[in-house]
């Protein structure tokens, strides 16, 4: 007879680890979680090699109201996920961000801060005069706007979360096995089993997809359901600078090169256009985006960027969601306990406490009881309906 679990979750980095933690927290459940993991050193994992940064500076707001629970999370914690009296620190340094825009981006600005500010959100608009006196270190020709996170923005340490978030579920009871799930068994409309590579056969009551670009689309194949979810490269690049920066922020560029401080160095990178975006799973640097890209609009933004030291690189996937670059978050398909969490697009270690805390709410509860993640539904797929978001790094 096979083993059985109340829930099944594939994928043991931060989303997972989440969706475990507020599932084993939540008052209504009382069942067995198993969490699946197939690599336990996270070494390729997008959440240990993440930037692990977090804003509200987006334009819809479901993701504005994520950011905003995300922060409130971070201060909270050293006391949610405290284990034994070990307190977890995330370092959560919140300089902000700071996009800038020319001429013609800075209409785009002032709409998504009309959005922002709506939400709640802490985000000041600032015309040149004032970004000069703010942020002196700035070349500012061809900027027209910047919009700067004044408070709940900025970076933490990812890693410390993702595996904070794994102690709390364990203490909590939530088991985890490094293992790879190969098949996924149902009848109907229900998910039964899943099938293991070790050859262990385990029954489920529900089912739920973490598993980021290592494999939630093969996962969902599994389930007969297409996402379109990929895997794409992305590389971050560390230098150094002889000059310091004061209370510098996660810089965006009206070019979309980004930079932000990393202890004594900086690190920085871009977005290659969609031409040059193929599915990939090899973990090799592209030093030219750094050399033709990323330095040249570095230099020119900030002079003290001219003369710099490169040091290492490193690149990591995103999974990417090739149909409007948001979340697919809850149900999946016409399966009536198989759930979702991917195509996050870089934004998944910043949602996850909201994600975590919402998909624990829908599996034990039937609905989102605090914060509507409906927007993310994988229904709007099928129907055509992206749910488009102007701010993409």
């Amino acid at each position: 007879m096979s083993e059985s679990f109340d829930v099944i979750i594939g994928g043991g980095a931060v989303m997972g680890s989440s969706i475990a933690y507020h599932l084993a927290a939540h008052p209504g459940f009382s069942g067995r979680i198993l969490v699946v993991e197939k690599d336990m050193t996270y070494q390729r994992s997008a959440s240990a090699l993440s930037l692990s940064s977090i804003r509200q500076q987006f334009s819809t707001a479901i993701n504005i109201r994520i950011g905003l629970y995300g922060a409130g999370f971070l201060r909270r914690a050293k006391q949610a996920l405290a284990v034994d009296g070990v307190e977890p620190d995330l370092a959560f340094r919140e300089n902000g961000y700071l996009y800038m825009a020319s001429d013609k981006g800075a209409p785009v600005l002032a709409e998504n801060h009309l959005v922002q500010s709506a939400e709640g959100a802490d985000i000041v608009l600032l015309e040149p005069a004032a970004l000069a006196e703010r942020f002196p270190f700035l070349n500012l020709d061809g900027v027209a706007l910047g919009a700067w996170g004044r408070k709940n923005e900025g970076w933490f340490d990812g890693y410390t979360l993702m595996q904070a978030f794994r102690r709390k579920a364990k203490s909590l009871g939530a088991e985890y096995r490094e293992d790879a799930i190969v098949a996924i068994e149902r009848a109907g409309a229900q998910v039964t089993a899943v099938r293991l590579a070790s050859g262990e056969r385990l029954a489920c009551g529900a089912f739920v997809n973490a598993a980021g670009a290592s494999g939630a689309a093969e996962l969902a194949e599994m389930l007969g359901v297409a996402i379109p979810v990929r895997r794409r490269k992305r590389s971050v690049f560390v230098f150094a600078a002889k000059q310091r920066l004061a209370d510098c922020p996660l810089l965006i560029d009206k070019t979309g090169v980004y930079v932000r401080p990393e202890g004594e160095n900086y690190i920085c990178g871009v977005s290659p256009p969609e031409q040059d975006d193929p599915d990939c799973d090899d973990f090799d640097v592209v030093w030219r985006h750094f050399d033709e890209t990323i330095w040249p609009a570095l230099a020119e933004r900030v002079p003290a960027f001219e003369a710099i030291r490169p040091g290492r690189a490193w690149a990591c996937h995103y999974d990417l969601n090739i149909f409007d670059h948001n979340a697919i978050v809850g149900r999946l398909g016409e399966h009536e306990n198989a759930y979702i969490a991917a195509g996050f697009s870089g934004h998944g270690m910043q949602q996850s406490p909201a994600i975590g805390r919402g998909l624990a709410e829908l599996i034990v509860e039937g609905r989102y009881a605090t914060l509507d993640l409906s927007p993310f539904a994988f229904e709007r797929i099928a129907a055509n309906r992206p749910l488009l978001e102007r701010n993409v790094i």
